[in-house]
């Protein structure tokens, strides 16, 4: 697997359920080594190519300072107590999903609709097909908030509610870099954004997506299934019709 370079200082991990975004961030120790954040883990099993994908760009494991989970399903934390103990970098996640990730609450189910049924028991059929098991539970070290900033990545970032794929769902906006990380809110298929499925509740789904479409600048958008999109991104955004999706 190769990393794919979206921008200077942003990568895409490709996976086949499940991308793993690297952010390379300002120097951070005495030899002015650049460190790394992770957006999401894969699924379990994952932490061994997101290493190596590491290493094909002169990261060492312990120049990874932060993970951040943008919810709590399990092709998204599946490695992330793999990566902790490889990296000792911090977990991030929004508040309302971290009982999840800790493993103290379940998962809430998602509320699909017929078409996406359909699409859930593929899935789930192919991850028990590829052995792939539950995501280990891991600490989440910081809870985020709508309205916070993330601190250390050499720019703003701004954290976003944006709750329907699952309460505590979150999205990080780089508004110098004109990027968006959505988490599943925001998927890509057939050409164009569409409304990620398999969300706990449809409409507040549509909402968040709305919301985040309404950004700006918004130039690259960091999908988690599908390819980014990569120019003009704010355009494609409004041309989207999550309402009509997955119906």
């Amino acid at each position: 697997m190769e990393p794919i370079q979206l921008t200077p200082s942003i990568w895409q991990f490709p996976f086949p359920v499940g991308h793993v975004y690297a952010v390379r961030l300002p120097a951070g120790d005495p030899a002015g080594r650049p460190g790394y954040a992770l957006v999401d883990t894969g699924v379990p099993g994952s932490a061994p190519a997101v290493l190596a994908a590491l290493a094909e760009l002169g990261a060492r494991p312990d120049d990874v300072r932060q993970i951040v989970l943008t919810h709590s399903h399990l092709d998204h934390i599946g490695s992330a107590a793999d990566l902790v103990a490889a990296t000792g970098a911090t977990v991030l996640a929004g508040a309302p999903d971290a009982p999840v990730i800790r493993g103290e609450a379940p998962e809430p189910p998602p509320v699909p609709t017929a078409a996406e049924q359909v699409l859930h028991e593929q899935v789930m059929a192919g991850l028990a097909a590829a052995g792939v098991g539950a995501p280990c539970p891991v600490a989440v070290d910081t809870e985020l908030h709508d309205g916070d900033q993330m601190e250390g990545w050499g720019e703003p970032v701004h954290v976003h509610a944006a709750p329907g794929h699952t309460a505590g769902s979150i999205a990080l906006h780089l508004p110098e870099s004109g990027v968006l990380f959505p988490g599943d809110i925001i998927g890509q298929g057939e050409g164009r954004v569409v409304l990620g499925p398999f969300s706990v509740d449809r409409e507040q789904a549509i909402a968040s997506f709305r919301k985040l479409a309404s950004l700006t600048p918004l130039e690259t958008v960091c999908v988690p299934h599908g390819e980014p999109v990569v120019g003009g991104a704010a355009a494609v955004l409004r041309a989207a019709t999550p309402e009509k999706d997955w119906l």
